[in-house]
């Protein structure tokens, strides 16, 4: 089972800021944001995986919350858009069989740390890295200085050593966050799914909306994304799934400002749960984004958008994954 810690100021916590246990012990470590934990990603921490199997080390994924873009570009008039918050990153690196995933809370004073204070006090000191895998383009420290050469010159005089994952292509296409982010926001989710290795993943709490749905037979659970920066795709009718009680749960899934009834000014998350009944105000779920039905429109009346809600219940119900 993975274990979570979160390191802030030389503490290290649970992510409730319980205390917890965490020992420096030999790893096998890589570093990095990991937005999206797209398939690039997953090819890093692979190799990762296999070198700590292959060293007997324990697995660990160091990564940033919040993203760092977030603290260092925190003036830019446009906020990162991020692809995956933090529950839902410790469920894609749970699945991907690593030991512990070791989350940097990224303020302005770690801003201005260096790399060599990062390998050194971090890497070294705190986890235990004997083994590092990082991707060929990645950097790290004060202004990004920290690359895998600097990882490199301190390997030789540490004793810890560096591997280096080249470029991963899709159909000679590189794989980036921000190639993701533009395909969500066109709507693309199936291309993007084929570039994350998994289905995009929207999570947050179920909290009470105005039961417009309810009224037209189709009642719907809203969620409430834990962070406001959370990349949503393009307004319109999805097809997703979800996990409620240890049972999957086919859902139509709308995103989008409500044009028929009772617009609103910022995007909201309604999904209408297939073969399901039940209460879940407050519960957490995280639905499975496997294909977009079509645009969000305003229709003419309610008895008209209830018409087109049947139809697309009915293309949810025959999608195959």
């Amino acid at each position: 089972m993975m274990q979570t810690v979160v390191y802030h100021n030389g503490r290290i916590s649970a992510p409730d800021g319980s205390d917890t246990v965490f020992e420096a012990q030999p790893s096998a470590v890589t570093v990095g944001s990991y937005d999206g934990v797209h398939a690039g990603h997953r090819r890093i921490i692979g190799r990762m995986i296999d070198a700590a199997k292959r060293e007997h080390l324990r697995s660990v994924v160091v990564t940033f919350e919040p993203h760092p873009r977030q603290v260092v570009d925190s003036g830019n008039a446009l906020p990162v858009r991020l692809l995956t918050l933090l529950p839902e990153k410790q469920r894609l690196m749970a699945s991907l069989g690593i030991d512990c995933l070791f989350v940097v809370r990224f303020d302005r004073e770690f801003s201005l740390r260096s790399s060599e204070w990062f390998i050194r006090h971090v890497l070294e000191e705190i986890v235990g890295a004997r083994t590092i895998v990082i991707g060929y383009d990645h950097g790290f420290g004060r202004d990004r200085n920290g690359s895998s050469e600097t990882l490199r010159d301190f390997a030789g005089r540490d004793g810890f050593h560096v591997e280096v994952v080249d470029e991963v292509r899709l159909d000679d296409e590189h794989f980036s966050s921000t190639r993701i982010r533009k395909l969500l926001a066109d709507g693309r989710v199936a291309e993007a799914n084929r570039f994350l290795g998994s289905p995009y993943m929207i999570s947050g709490r179920v909290v009470h909306g105005a039961a417009l749905g309810r009224k037209l037979g189709f009642p719907t659970v809203n969620i409430q994304p834990a962070n406001p920066d959370k990349l949503l795709p393009r307004r319109g009718v999805y097809v997703a799934e979800t996990e409620i009680n240890g049972a999957r749960v086919r859902a139509m899934m709308n995103i989008g400002n409500r044009p028929t009834l009772n617009e609103v000014s910022q995007p909201v998350i309604e999904a209408h749960l297939l073969d399901y009944e039940g209460v879940l105000y407050g519960r957490e779920l995280f639905f499975s984004v496997l294909s977009r039905v079509r645009d969000e429109k305003k229709f003419a009346s309610p008895e008209e958008l209830q018409t087109q809600l049947q139809k697309d219940k009915k293309m949810v119900e025959l999608f195959q994954k």
